[in-house]
């Protein structure tokens, strides 16, 4: 991508990113990530997050340069595992990650060993991987806890609504060809997180 992917505030603002080699991943966008973490805002420091297909590991290490105690990066594909761990590395933030290589679904299948704060999904385009692990993550809830939140990064063309057991999507936000979908748990009282919306 044109200009290259960075971490855009906090301890490592500025520091470039590496991609991964091929085009089986979709980085996330600067002026869209930025976007995003405007929208969190202080609620990321000490937070616990799950990047599923994590690509570059863009979304997950800008939520540690911004104060996440711990994020899982989790993707099926040698080359990105190895780009995360070169990014973390050269990020200086590899205190709070975990990276895992293998299948997501697999993964939010199995009985939750962790409850996260925030779960992002960006896989491939157009494959509808994001409703098989939104539908997972609804089925099996206790990898959040009680006020988290599933954010979704598509193609606006991709999007569909989702009927969900113990999810409900809040909020949806378009960035040109990005669009970022908002769920949270049905138990969520809400007040804090939506109201900065």
């Amino acid at each position: 991508m044109a200009g290259g992917l960075r971490i855009i505030r906090g301890k490592a603002k500025g520091t470039r990113l590496q991609h991964v080699p091929g085009d089986s991943t979709r980085p996330i966008t600067d002026r869209v990530k930025e976007a995003l973490f405007n929208i969190l805002g202080a609620d990321v420091f000490d937070s616990h997050w799950l990047d599923l297909f994590a690509g570059t590991g863009s979304v997950g290490i800008e939520a540690l340069s911004n104060g996440a105690a711990f994020v899982r990066f989790v993707d099926l594909h040698r080359q990105a595992v190895q780009t995360v761990k070169r990014n973390l590395e050269h990020t200086r933030l590899k205190k709070g990650a975990e990276i895992r290589q293998g299948d997501a679904f697999a993964l939010l299948s199995h009985p939750a060993d962790h409850q996260f704060d925030y779960v992002y999904i960006a896989p491939p385009q157009y494959r509808g991987m994001w409703k098989k692990a939104l539908l997972l993550l609804d089925a099996y809830p206790d990898w959040l806890v009680e006020d988290a939140w599933v954010i979704v990064q598509i193609h606006p063309k991709e999007y569909e609504e989702v009927r969900l057991n113990n999810l409900q999507e809040f909020d949806r936000r378009k960035y040109g060809s990005t669009l970022l979908v908002f769920y949270e748990r049905n138990n969520a009282d809400g007040d804090t997180r939506t109201a900065t919306l």
